[in-house]
């Protein structure tokens, strides 16, 4: 059996479809990158493994009430000296840091 035919209109619809997705994932995958970039940052800065930085990065941005992309889009623009680390995001990630280091 054959598919019935689709009409322009159908076509239109999958095709906004298929863009709108297309647009999701770019950004997923933007997000990502920064979210990598940012440990990066976050290990070179403070001696952490990885796993830490992740940590350490999720934990700010729940503290700032900030969205994780945000925070760590921040902290790469500092890291490459294109911005300023706002004073808040500073002291959170020190005490974050320090709670990290701390011998258990």
């Amino acid at each position: 059996m054959s598919s019935p035919p689709t009409s322009p209109l159908d076509e239109r619809d999958e095709t906004e479809a298929l863009r709108r997705e297309c647009e999701h994932l770019r950004a997923a995958v933007g997000a990502h990158e920064a979210v990598d970039q940012a440990i990066g940052v976050i290990v070179a800065v403070g001696r952490v493994e990885p796993a830490v930085a992740w940590d350490v990065l999720r934990e700010v941005s729940m503290n700032r009430n900030r969205k994780l992309r945000l925070v760590a889009d921040t902290l790469v623009a500092w890291a490459s000296g294109r911005g300023e680390l706002p004073d808040d995001v500073r002291r959170e990630l020190r005490v974050r840091l320090a709670s990290a280091l701390r011998p258990t």
